[in-house]
């Protein structure tokens, strides 16, 4: 039985198609509905929380004729014909009263003379020593009726609309409701959304970590986001492998939520358990979704124990891709649409723009690609450049500006190729925003902490030095890490500008000086000490990709001895950073690899130092002189800065900042 469900299921259907079923069955159990509501005390605690029926107002604001500011309540008509040349004098107390702002007018008035616009005047016609309680008071302008008042219901009348319900509640909105006479607020019960996280791979954070484990947080991203939605989500243990297990588990959850999240891998074979549990709980709905990253998700319902308070009832079940970007995403595109039909409030759209895409990006053509981009300025034009991808790549999450989405049937876009941007952080950001592509250096990272404090952001695409100048003559970036090698010259950068950059200004500013060498294993067991032992057949190599300054700068010490790449094991694969080269190495992919001191310090390696080079800035003269970049400038320059550059091993900060040359001009 199973096996035949699985051959009905098993296959990829449109995601347009996937969530029709979903709302199907939930409006078949009745679902597709707010959920409850509960009345909740007036205070903090109501701030997020969504309306479940309107508020009307009670009474109105303000409940009475209310001065505006301290002043004598008159009668409008009593100030008539008042000029500076002929002042009225109005008696006080029957014609003029004193009131401080908020007070109540006198039944007879209805207009407020500010206390600065009057004489007050004493029994015999002088100036009186207590302005507020003269004898009389003389003015020399006419006022309007109502003039600096408040009249009631100037805010709110009894009776009126204040909120409709399904709204989001904000902190004045608070105040709103407490003006028009409410001390409670009837808001929609929080959906309660378990999580359930399986695997006997996983371990719980703070777990250390040994070969073949891995950390369990999918269950701590979820929860926020469900939290962040709306909901009330409730992390379970993690469950092992076992089929059992798992259904017991999701037969509780069931219990005490509206919706299970069942994190694990639901892909065909003797281990897939989500898919079991579902069908032998309730009902198998959708088994994949045409959907990258994301493919294997599972939608279902799952019956709740009758008892003799509660009728059979049924709830979804939501199988969870277990790789982070794939679990993220599912969240997103399932989970926020019903949390917000269960809590009577709209879907949240984040906002759209257009960019153009920095590089090619390919994509399966039956699938709806969701492709996660940085985002920023240059010039005139707004860019997106994607980001690492990979269902397993968390660090995705965490930088992305934005996501494109691809549809079904288009197989990806061009470089330059206008596309529709979703916002996943403040417009504004992005006018903050400095591009930075090309070489990769682990000191970038540190220029985007330090310029967080000059409220600017850097972001930084590693493509190589190459790639990097090719991105400026494009308009793609505002500056360019490069360390390119002429072998003719053994000059740095400068012969590569006017090949690459012909007729554009720019400043080629000298960054650092920095060791290269080779990155080993620790204890160096292979006893690697120069480039003549990646001849040898018992040395792998990882090197880094073409147009990298590290591989122009590895091919010309390669052609120097007379070794030719065909006798390098690993030669032709490839990492596109320091950082990816040590993660090789640390991991036995490679026995070794060229990059620079600090990558090795970074994941406990050796170093054996090989060479000097000088990493440089290339910037756009029109970059360079404009206010995003002079914070960079100054951080340059600043020796708190050169100092943390110093404390890392194998960098010289003394020719930071230099000007090395303009050209193009």
């Amino acid at each position: 039985m199973y096996n035949f469900l699985m051959s009905i299921y098993l296959h990829d259907i449109p995601l347009s198609e996937a969530i029709q079923r979903l709302e199907n069955a939930l409006r078949e159990a009745g679902l597709w509905r707010v959920l409850g509501a509960e009345v909740l005390p007036l205070d903090d605690q109501a701030l997020g929380r969504v309306l479940a029926e309107p508020v009307w107002a009670r009474k109105s604001s303000p409940h009475y004729h209310a001065s505006a500011m301290d002043g004598f309540a008159v009668r409008a008509e009593n100030t008539a014909g008042a000029m500076p040349t002929a002042p009225v004098t109005l008696a006080f107390g029957t014609q003029a009263a004193y009131v401080d702002t908020g007070d109540p007018l006198p039944t007879w008035a209805n207009a407020v003379i500010p206390i600065e616009q009057i004489e007050p005047l004493d029994e015999q016609g002088g100036i009186a020593p207590h302005p507020r309680q003269p004898a009389a008071i003389r003015l020399r302008a006419a006022v309007p009726p109502w003039s600096n008042v408040r009249p009631l219901g100037e805010d709110i009348v009894a009776t009126q609309l204040v909120l409709p319900s399904g709204q989001v509640l904000k902190p004045y909105d608070l105040g709103a409701i407490a003006a028009s006479g409410h001390t409670t607020v009837c808001v929609a019960r929080r959906p309660r959304v378990a999580i359930l996280p399986t695997g006997t791979e996983l371990v719980p954070i703070g777990t250390e970590l040994k070969p073949g484990a891995i950390l369990e947080y999918n269950s701590l991203v979820m929860a926020a986001q469900i939290r962040a939605m709306g909901g009330e989500p409730i992390r379970f243990p993690i469950t092992p492998d076992d089929f059992q297990a798992i259904r017991a588990r999701v037969q509780q959850a069931a219990e005490m939520c509206d919706l299970v999240l069942l994190n694990a891998g639901s892909s065909a074979g003797s281990e897939d358990f989500s898919a079991r549990v579902v069908e032998s709980l309730g009902e198998l709905l959708v088994h994949g979704i045409a959907v990258r990253p994301g493919h294997p998700v599972i939608l279902g319902m799952v019956e709740r124990q009758a008892n003799d308070k509660t009728p059979l009832q049924k709830i979804p079940i939501i199988g969870v891709p277990g790789y982070p970007v794939s679990a993220a995403l599912t969240v997103e595109i399932f989970v926020e649409e019903l949390i917000a039909r269960w809590l009577g409030r709209r879907r949240a759209e984040p906002p759209m723009i257009t960019a153009n895409i920095t590089r090619k990006t390919v994509s399966p053509p039956g699938d709806d690609d969701y492709v996660r981009v940085v985002v920023g300025k240059v010039g005139e034009k707004t860019l997106a450049a994607p980001i690492a991808r990979g269902a397993g790549v968390i660090t995705s999450l965490v930088r992305a500006d934005g996501l494109v989405v691809l549809p079904r049937g288009v197989q990806g876009v061009e470089a330059g190729e206008t596309v529709r941007v979703q916002l996943l952080r403040p417009l504004s950001d992005l006018e903050r925003t400095i591009f930075c592509i090309g070489s990769h250096d682990v000191l970038l990272d540190m220029l985007a902490q330090h310029l967080a404090e000059y409220d600017r952001r850097l972001v930084s695409a590693n493509v190589g030095s190459q790639a990097g100048l090719v991105a400026l003559r494009r308009g793609e970036a505002h500056l360019a890490g490069s360390h390119l090698l002429d072998p003719e010259t053994g000059e740095y950068n400068l012969s590569y500008l006017p090949r690459y950059l012909p007729g554009i200004p720019v400043k080629l500013v000298g960054f650092v000086r920095r060791e290269q060498g080779l990155l080993v294993q620790h204890g160096n067991p292979k006893r690697i000490k120069t480039l003549q032992d990646l001849r040898r057949e018992d040395v792998t190599f990882i090197n880094r990709q073409r147009g990298a300054g590290t591989r122009v700068l590895l091919d010309y010490h390669l052609k120097i001895l007379g070794i030719a790449p065909e006798d390098v094991r690993g030669y032709d694969e490839e990492e596109y950073t320091h950082l990816g080269v040590a993660a090789a190495v640390a991991s036995g992919r490679a026995d070794c690899g060229l990059g620079i001191p600090a990558a090795a310090q970074a994941l406990e390696l050796d170093f054996v130092p090989l060479f000097h080079e000088r990493y440089d800035l290339v910037i756009p003269k029109a970059y360079a002189e404009s206010d995003l970049l002079r914070p960079l400038f100054d951080l340059m320059q600043s020796q708190s800065f050169q100092n943390a550059v110093n404390a890392l091993p194998g960098y010289d900060t003394s020719i930071m900042g230099t000007i090395i040359a303009e050209a193009g001009s």
